[in-house]
């Protein structure tokens, strides 16, 4: 066969345009409506050919456009205002840099499997990435000193397209590098950046391309390159592809890999976050890094390196994390190990809850959870959920006092926001919205939009939802080659002035799509009800092994063709960012019905806020904290079963009841004037209580100040003077674990006999036994708090003891416990290590209690 060489022809950009290529390779387009209308108007054909993609619109455009634009005054004009927005954009000093000056040399790596940022760059499945592309659009808005980490995938995350009889199928798609809005990251010679990672033996090359969202620089690391052999080309050829063997790779690729080109672009980060597990092994790499360079050995690296890390976990059961065989990592390992100067039967216990169990694989999370002391769940309820699944560790501790945090995810509103509706804000709300969306007086101003007007918006955001939903619908029957009549049929699919229910998200069986259809009767008397008819639009992809997530979608699809209901209830095919806006800005209620406690936070229903809609939801995740009434509605009360059969017929039940009750005759219900008055009270409340509150501008505030600055400080003291404080931690940890069997509690005395009044306190003295340890080597604790049935103390509070005098030769301890209020109440005391640069228990797992 000939040999065909590959070169590209592109057009020529007029000098005057030049700022058309910054606004293109800046991603701040996609939460910059004025931009995205400045590409539309260059080219609107080729804008919605390229899913919305400004680099291939400047690579593919004609030339005759171009020349034409440039001599455009009105264009020119536009292009003008728009660059100098965004230059306006990147030359403030933003949020961090005002409120935290002293901190400007701080240096915040994030790393992510997945970033969901623009349709045109597919590196991304579901809600995971697009949290993390909401992550660093936020972070550039509040000017953090952040980088983030991902992977180039040649293919992405697969599209999806339904057969006749609606069972997904999947298509890969190779992505053109050269046309996304991404630059191959080069030294200043112009040669391409390269680093190595070694894969079973093989030196693998991975090359580095730049995304620039706003503020933040994104490298994302790819080894498709000619100078590896294919296998090694393929460890970034898809997201989420292959068995383990193709998950270490890449996890290997992302962590260790990861630090190794921030290192080669200068970067020394401070702090790294890691958003899941997938990056855990960054933290083997920092701490390899430490000890060539400073001498260190493991202790005494992992003690700087876990100073500042920061573990986020989304996973909301065990079996979510991922799991190694002790085989796969010798293969990928066993040479690695041998850096970090250990044992491999040490090394292969720092990613078991168990250690010295063989029969338990190696777990990215338990790994990620005993290097990073600051950790933190991403909702309330799964803090609880995730400190009930790391009490295995702590077995000593009440599930409440296990070092877990929370921060509840976000969204980023004005990336999300629908044109009509920002406008709206700034009429009524003023532009301070945009800069501060986290404040929660600029949205009590919603209260003055007038209710025509918010309602004609959210109306016309609707319309244009049924438009879009009727052409995708139509061409989805095209690829299948349906008769003309469905095709016809299409056209009139949905009503513009219907109530609509949205339901999009990812097809996990835990989501349960189809509790909906539970009673097919009911649900067909609200769709076809012609005098106040509901409709449906659904949409969302079940991962290619997931058979009972394929299944809920066929059994949603069948049940559109079979009870004549095609016309109220759609499924639209290949859920992407570009179908997740149109839908969460048109919709008038998110439906989400997850089987309580598996949803980890849910970011989807968050989106709509802003656009108007409201929530209908089950109580898990960010709905628990977010629920109030005459703002959305609950499905139940929080109710957690073990008849799941039982608890789905519950639960439809209350479905129904409210959507026929609530919902539908809150909607329909018009006054003379045909506003329906209550629903756009609804709307305001929530949009007025729950937006500022579910964004990321308060999510990143939330990480910045409870888990980045502490954790650049801590770095910075135990790194500090050749890491001598890493270093004396480190013996000291070593010196009280091998003290530690000395320490007891010989008698807690409590003055005032059982009965104490309110507002008084109970005096409590603590005699303890330290062994060869000295008072400053521990803290003595006592937890107080009500007292369950079962003789424990529910939801206590921990109090510190301070050391009053040495008696008999025990150290004693005395303080005295509130008692605010009247009940039976209980306390028991502890005794835990202390050090001030030492985080406990995160740290150093021991306790002894009376």
């Amino acid at each position: 066969m000939k040999t065909v060489h590959r070169y590209s022809v592109r057009p020529s950009l007029p000098p005057r345009l030049a700022g058309l290529r910054e606004l293109a390779y800046n991603l701040r387009w996609t939460w910059d409506h004025d931009t995205v209308e400045l590409f539309m108007r260059l080219d609107p054909e080729l804008w919605m050919q390229s899913r919305h993609n400004p680099a291939r619109v400047l690579a593919e455009i004609s030339q005759e456009r171009l020349d034409r634009a440039a001599s455009d005054e009105g264009f020119l004009a536009n292009l003008e205002r728009v660059h100098g927005s965004l230059r306006s954009y990147l030359d403030e000093p933003g949020w961090f840099r005002r409120r935290h000056p002293e901190s400007a040399d701080m240096c915040v790596a994030y790393f992510s499997m997945e970033y969901g940022l623009a349709e045109c760059l597919p590196v991304y499945s579901g809600g995971l990435g697009v949290l993390a592309g909401d992550h660093l659009k936020s972070a550039s808005d509040l000017g953090l000193p952040l980088v983030a980490v991902g992977l180039m995938y040649q293919k992405g995350y697969f599209a999806q397209y339904l057969n006749s009889d609606g069972w997904q199928l999947e298509a890969s798609q190779l992505n053109d590098f050269s046309m996304l809005p991404a630059t191959p990251v080069t030294h200043g010679d112009g040669a391409p950046v390269r680093v190595q990672v070694d894969l079973a033996g093989n030196n693998v090359v991975v090359g580095v391309w730049r995304v620039q969202v706003g503020r933040i620089p994104l490298f994302l690391l790819d080894t498709n390159l000619a100078e590896n052999e294919q296998a090694d080309q393929d460890v970034t050829d898809e997201l989420y592809g292959g068995g383990p063997e193709t998950r270490i790779r890449q996890e290997i690729v992302l962590g260790i890999g990861g630090v190794r080109a921030l290192h080669a672009l200068g970067y020394r980060p401070t702090v790294c976050h890691m958003n899941e597990g997938h990056s855990a092994f960054l933290s083997l790499e920092r701490i390899r890094t430490l000890m060539g360079e400073h001498g260190l050995d493991y202790l005494e690296a992992r003690q700087a390196v876990g100073a500042g890390t920061i573990f986020t976990t989304h996973t909301p059961v065990p079996a979510g994390f991922d799991l190694f065989s002790e085989e796969l990592m010798q293969k990928y390992f066993s040479c690695y190990v041998e850096d970090l100067k250990l044992e491999w039967s040490t090394f292969i216990d720092k990613g078991r809850a168990r250690p010295g169990d063989s029969d338990e694989p190696f777990n990215v999370a338990v790994l990620a959870v005993r290097h990073a002391p600051r950790r933190n769940a991403v909702s309330r309820l799964h803090r609880r959920v995730t400190a009930r699944m790391l009490h295995v560790a702590w077995p000593g501790l009440p599930e409440s006092e296990v070092p877990v945090d929370s921060v509840t995810n976000g969204v980023h509103t004005r990336g999300w926001i629908a044109p009509e509706m920002a406008i709206l804000l700034d009429r009524y709300a003023g532009p301070h919205w945009r800069e501060d969306v986290a404040d929660p007086s600029v949205w009590a101003r919603v209260s003055a939009i007038p209710d025509e007007e918010l309602w004609r918006t959210h109306v016309r955001q609707r319309e244009r939802l049924v438009a879009f939903a009727r052409s995708r619908f139509r061409a989805q029957l095209e690829r299948r080659h349906a008769p003309s009549a469905d095709l016809k049929a299409a056209g009139e699919v949905l009503r513009a002035d219907a109530l609509t229910i949205g339901f999009a998200r990812r097809f996990a069986t835990y989501k349960r799509a189809t509790l909906i259809l539970r009673e097919v009767d009911r649900l067909k008397a609200l769709l076809l009800n012609e005098q106040r008819p509901v409709q449906i639009i659904f949409a969302g992809k079940a991962h290619p092994r997931d058979d009972g997530g394929k299944a809920f979608i066929r059994e949603i699809v069948r049940f559109a063709a079979q009870e004549g209901v095609q016309h109220r209830l759609v499924f639209l095919e290949d859920y992407d960012l570009e179908k997740a806006r149109m839908l969460v800005r048109g919709c008038d209620v998110w439906l989400n019905t997850p089987r309580r406690p598996l949803e980890a936070s849910g970011t989807s229903g968050m989106k709509v806020l802003a656009n108007g809609g409201l929530n209908l939801s089950v109580l898990d995740g960010w709905w628990v904290e977010g629920y109030r009434e005459e703002a959305g509605w609950a499905i139940g009360r929080g109710e957690e079963y073990e008849d799941f059969d039982y608890q789905d017929r519950v639960e439809a039940q209350a479905l129904y009841s409210i959507l026929e009750q609530e919902v539908v005759p809150a909607f329909y219900e018009r006054g003379a004037d045909g506003l329906p008055r209550k629903w756009i009270a609804m709307m305001k409340n929530s949009m007025r209580h729950l937006t500022p509150a579910f964004s990321t501008a308060r999510m990143v505030r939330d990480y910045a100040e409870k888990f980045y600055l502490p954790s650049a400080h801590h770095y910075s003291r135990v790194s500090a003077d050749g890491f001598a404080r890493a270093r004396d931690i480190a013996a000291w940890k070593k010196r009280v674990r091998e003290k530690w069997e000395g320490v007891r509690v010989v008698s807690v005395d409590q003055d005032g006999g059982p009965e104490v009044q309110v507002g008084s306190e109970l005096p409590v003295r603590v005699k303890v036994a330290l062994g060869e340890l000295g008072p400053e080597d521990v803290q003595v604790i006592v937890y107080h708090g009500l007292l369950r049935s079962d003789g424990q103390v529910a939801g206590g509070a921990a109090m510190p003891l301070p050391h009053a005098y040495d008696s008999d030769g025990h150290a004693v301890y005395e303080g005295a416990v509130p008692c605010p209020t009247s009940g039976v109440y209980g306390f028991a005391v502890g005794v835990f290590p202390y050090q001030e640069d030492v985080l406990i228990p995160n740290e150093l797992n021991l306790m002894t209690w009376e």
